[in-house]
């Protein structure tokens, strides 16, 4: 049986996120993976569930995808600011909580702190430090983004692949996490 991996990301906001699924998860059946997308039914979805206002459904729906599956991979391409998509973000913790493979991608290899200092009106301080208008310390790790989400990932087992590409257009990295993925979960 082809291991099952949840596909997150804020791909559900895309103008027709259908038919984006459905290429992704064209790419996981060339590499032997069974992608599962948050807009998936959810066979035997509790009763009760029908009585819950329509955003709360969708969180329990997620998270019953993603304990399905063997392991989650990511669109971690910066979202509405210099971070991943918090809800992805949420995911991708969860899906480490439960001892899953967490995977992840990115179109951009700019670093968090570059990415950050953009939006901020931060300053240096004496000791090479960083600290935003409000006086708050920036991450600057020389990472991709914050220090939790890449240790989940390496944590985890699983890769981050980054790099330059149309935000929300191009599917080399996916396919590439994709790859990176069934190396480790396809025997």
């Amino acid at each position: 049986m082809s291991p099952r991996v949840y596909l997150a990301g804020p791909d559900v906001f895309f103008a027709d996120p259908e038919l984006w699924v459905q290429t992704k998860k064209t790419i996981c059946d060339l590499h032997g993976i069974v992608g599962v997308s948050p807009l998936d039914e959810l066979p035997d979805e509790p009763a009760q569930w029908s009585t819950f206002p329509f955003w709360r459904k969708i969180a329990h729906r997620n998270e019953a995808h993603i304990r399905s599956c063997q392991a989650l991979i990511a669109n971690l391409t910066p979202f509405r600011g210099p971070s991943a998509d918090v809800g992805t973000v949420y995911e991708v913790g969860f899906a480490r909580a439960l001892g899953l493979k967490v995977f992840g991608y990115a179109t951009t290899t700019e670093p968090f702190l570059a990415r950050t200092l953009k939006g901020a009106a931060a300053q240096m301080q004496p000791d090479g430090s960083w600290r935003d208008g409000e006086g708050l310390l920036v991450e600057q790790f020389g990472l991709f983004d914050n220090l939790m989400i890449e240790g989940a990932i390496i944590g985890s087992g699983g890769a981050l692949i980054t790099g330059d590409a149309d935000r929300w257009t191009d599917l080399t990295l996916f396919e590439r996490c994709v790859a990176a993925a069934a190396k480790v979960l396809v025997a």
